[in-house]
């Protein structure tokens, strides 16, 4: 980081630590639960763990916080290795999973019992939510509460050895069931789960809780500051009660900052998984989520999300961020290195009465108008052409400048033309417009220097590139869905578009992010898109049209 950069209060707090001698070095971990893929949010947490460790010459850990293995799979945590990297952020040889650390976790609660500060509780799930009052109501003890330590050493290891059902028993804190804190109320630690896990295999049938694996794991890796979203702040008295009752060699310290919500989009695993179980979306990684995966794969540019995280900046205020800011980012990333092209995706046959019938020509087109570096291409021109049916109007308002009937425009890196004749089906329906040429005023090359008010993009009917383009919307009507009673009934049902498209030739080789001129950014589908029937994703338009509604919604949060 740049000295004359401002400082969040989280890197302050660092930075503090290493001038204090109190740390000579930072150790982050950035600790995502395998039981979905990574989403937006995730993404302040990358950036910020990953990003404070390697300005300060730290080290960061990637933690799969496998704890849950009812929810999670090896899909999820390859996914999220993969989705890590392609962001710009590498763990070296510090990929690790609290399963990892499952024999230490249980023998830290071996000794809290000894201790006296947990016991094995009998009672049901039911009977200890009962238990547990309300915010306003203190809880009250278990009756196994003042079990004897050699009473509760005894069932743990036999919960341990699996001679009980799931539910039967399980392991708790002794805290406090007064505390005005709900999380101190004897939180459970360990739950009976005859479940395989997805890293440890069959080994164990109890597993450890997140708040008690959590922090066990900071400390184990000797993470100095540990970095967690604002709802993780009435956890922060659990997460030092553990450290204090079992003074582990290295003690991290619990950071809160606000998660990172954007409008127009949910970040709930349980209901992103109800999105894909549901079929409302084609997987995880639909363009259409809110997942790193899925905006990977609508083109989204790794460095678009990380500026988006530092212009969202870290801060202690839950906020709601426009899309439109982070789409403002991925036009400002794109717009310095995706190469121009042309496409049409509403196509409507433009026929040039006097061009030669078989004569084809080649007009230079340049692949960056604000960059001379990225060189030109041909682009094949012919007697028969394909514009955007939006580019006619046949009773046009007198602001219209592209085309309508006797109106001319110029057809870009091309000729002039006018239209003389509107060809309609039995429907009246526009299909063909028959036009004339001037010859005279070929781009770059012209005679005639007159010049009309209106230049449209255009493809040769002859060479196009027969191509599927999904023309993708924000998934929900509603900038906070999250709010919503049911998600469902803000739903977008325009989220997605296909249409036909003709695209020029030289798109048949296209990889990665281009501008289709005039209509936005699209690049190919990674999965879907073949040589033989090419597909496209619309990544975002060249301009903002939801920028107004989206405004007036988040003013009236």
């Amino acid at each position: 980081m740049n000295d004359s950069e401002p400082r969040d209060f989280i890197r302050k707090i660092i930075y503090d630590d290493l001038g204090s001698g109190k740390h000579a070095e930072i150790v982050t971990r950035f600790p995502p639960e395998p039981n979905g893929y990574l989403h937006v949010g995730h993404v302040m947490s990358i950036c910020l763990n990953f990003g404070v460790a390697a300005e300060t010459g730290g080290r960061t850990y990637l933690r799969l916080d496998d704890t849950n293995p009812g929810k999670e799979s090896p899909e999820y945590v390859e996914a999220i290795k993969e989705n890590v990297r392609w962001l710009g952020f590498d763990w070296d040889d510090r990929l690790t999973h609290a399963s990892d650390y499952f024999d230490r976790l249980y023998e830290s609660a071996v000794t809290l019992i000894e201790k006296g500060a947990a016991y094995v509780d009998s009672l049901s799930a039911e009977e200890i939510r009962e238990h547990r009052g309300t915010l306003t109501e203190p809880g009250t003890n278990s009756p196994y509460r003042n079990r004897s330590v050699e009473e509760n050493l005894d069932l743990f290891r036999r919960m341990r050895a699996g001679e009980f059902a799931d539910g039967e028993h399980v392991l708790r804190a002794r805290i406090d069931m007064a505390s005005p804190n709900m999380n101190l109320r004897d939180p459970a630690i360990y739950r009976i789960r005859h479940i395989p896990h997805q890293n440890a295999g069959d080994e164990w049938c109890i597993y450890p809780m997140y708040d008690f694996a959590h922090g066990l794991s900071d400390a184990f890796e000797g993470i100095t500051h540990s970095l967690c979203t604002l709802e993780f702040e009435d956890h922060r008295p659990l997460y030092d009660w553990f450290l204090d009752q079992l003074q582990p060699e290295h003690r991290p310290r619990q950071i809160e900052f606000s998660r990172l919500n954007v409008a127009y989009a949910i970040t709930s695993k349980r209901k992103l998984n109800a999105l894909v179980e549901e079929g409302i979306v084609s997987g995880w990684d639909d363009p259409r989520m809110p997942t790193i995966a899925g905006m990977r794969r609508r083109g989204y540019p790794p460095g678009a999300l990380r500026e988006f995280v530092r212009r969202a900046g870290v801060t202690k205020k839950d906020k709601l961020i426009e899309m439109g800011a982070l789409e403002t980012c991925v036009r400002d990333t794109l717009g310095d290195t995706a190469p121009r092209r042309m496409a049409v995706l509403r196509p409507l046959k433009v026929v040039l009465t006097n061009y030669p019938q078989d004569q084809v020509e080649f007009m230079e087109a340049m692949n960056h108008p604000g960059n001379p570096n990225f060189g030109t291409r041909e682009m094949p021109f012919s007697r028969e052409l394909w514009i955007e049916q939006d580019d006619f109007m046949e009773e046009a308002p007198r602001k219209f400048f592209r085309l309508k009937p006797g109106g001319e425009v110029r057809l870009r890196f091309g000729y002039i033309i006018r239209c003389d004749e509107v060809i309609k089906n039995d429907a009246g329906e526009v299909v063909e417009l028959r036009c004339s040429y001037d010859p005279d005023t070929r781009s770059g090359t012209g005679t005639s220097d007159r010049k009309v008010k209106g230049t449209i993009h255009w493809v040769s009917c002859q060479h196009a590139l027969d191509a599927s383009v999904r023309l993708y919307d924000r998934l929900f009507n509603d900038a906070n869905p999250n709010a919503a009673d049911d998600f469902h009934s803000v739903l977008n049902e325009k989220s997605l578009e296909i249409v036909a498209a003709k695209l020029e030739p030289s798109l048949a080789e296209a990889e990665g992010a281009v501008q289709f001129e005039r209509l936005g950014y699209f690049r190919v589908d990674p999965q879907d898109s073949s040589a033989e029937a090419p597909v496209f994703n619309r990544i975002v338009t060249l301009r903002d049209s939801w920028a107004k509604l989206e405004k007036q919604a988040l003013q009236g949060q």
